[in-house]
């Protein structure tokens, strides 16, 4: 199994920017995905989920509106569309496979079991 994202930048307050992963060694369309963010000295922050049609996206209060998760199965490639992004969206952006059905809900709390692998992340980086 293999998670491979790209797309983090450096880039401005309110501007935008498209992450990718694109996954391997699986059936991806098989399986729920999630984006899942970690700011430098913070813990894992989740962000956002997709079922594995992609036709239920969930996303934590703080990117609601902002952020939105797409995927498609016959690419093998997640996506996360980041729009009016803010200073604090700067962290280190991870995809990952979800092992179960988490109940994602605005006010999810990351736990990390809920996944099985994860990709090495990508950097995005947001001045003021």
């Amino acid at each position: 199994v293999q998670l491979v994202e790209s797309g983090g930048d450096v880039v401005q307050s309110g501007g935008s920017l498209r992450l990718s992963c694109v996954a391997s060694g699986f059936t991806f369309g098989q399986y729920d995905m999630s984006w899942v963010r970690q700011a430098s000295g913070k813990g894992p922050e989740w962000v956002s989920g997709i079922n594995r049609i992609g036709d239920r996206t969930y996303y934590a209060d703080s990117v609601k509106g902002r952020f939105t998760i797409a995927r498609d199965n016959a690419r093998n490639t997640l996506y996360l569309q980041m729009d009016n992004l803010k200073p604090e969206d700067t962290a280190v952006y991870y995809c990952a496979r979800d092992r179960s059905h988490p109940p994602y809900s605005g006010s999810y709390q990351f736990v990390g079991n809920e996944y099985d692998y994860w990709g090495q992340g990508t950097r995005v980086i947001v001045s003021s």
